[in-house]
């Protein structure tokens, strides 16, 4: 048997979007919600996670109300979202030094400075690793930096776009430089629509897979 070709990843973004209808990219421009969300959304469903955030701004509609209030109230407003007592003791970590070195929690600022800048910036906050970042970065100000979640690490492992090896910390790096910037959005949406509804963790749905034709896996 002769060795599948490997895909480009403009070839997956085609196959996908039309799979899927990805959504078009929308920017909220507002790099604090998408931390304190993407925190949330550790361990946990979509569903989950944005229930928490809900309860979250209503029961503090300032940032800062949160720092001036029992951490024991925050755990409660973010129960739904699991994890209730690491995850409020995170934010309140982060908050507390965004607070200490930006006299403020106005996070545009990562809109202008180098990539780089901004990304290690954002990593060196209590608890924000590669994927945080690159979350706030591509979904709150449209950077073009690359989160790479299970679902995409998984299928571009599967697809042998990176070895099966490979650390997620090292998979940010290597995938990001793989993709052309104007495609990261894509590439990311994609990749997890594929792994939520085919390319399952447990019994993916080979049979039905859009990427087949030049996957590996298939015909093992």
């Amino acid at each position: 048997m002769k060795p599948k070709k490997k895909w480009k990843p403009n070839e997956i973004i085609e196959i996908l979007d039309e799979a899927y209808a990805r959504p078009p990219q929308q920017v909220s421009r507002d790099p604090m919600f998408e931390l304190i969300l993407t925190v949330l959304s550790q361990h946990t469903s979509d569903h989950n996670s944005g229930e928490a955030m809900h309860r979250l701004l209503e029961k503090f509609p300032s940032w800062e109300l949160i720092l001036s209030s029992d951490v024991a109230e925050l755990e409660e407003a973010i129960r739904p979202g699991g994890l209730a007592p690491t995850k409020s003791k995170r934010i309140t970590y982060i908050l507390r030094e965004i607070a200490d070195r930006n006299d403020s929690f106005d996070l545009s600022f990562l809109e202008f400075i180098p990539l780089t800048e901004a990304r290690d910036w954002l990593m060196s906050l209590p608890g924000v690793g590669p994927k945080t970042a690159a979350c706030v970065l591509l979904f709150a100000l449209g950077r073009p930096v690359l989160p790479v979640d299970t679902h995409v690490e998984r299928v571009s492992k599967r697809l042998g776009l990176i070895p099966a090896n490979m650390t997620a910390e090292k998979a940010h790096i290597k995938l990001e430089e793989s993709v052309p910037p104007k495609d990261i959005y894509a590439y990311h949406m994609d990749l997890i629509q594929h792994g939520r509804r085919t390319c399952h963790a447990r019994n993916p749905a080979c049979k039905a897979c859009p990427l087949a034709d030049k996957c590996p896996r298939v015909g093992l």
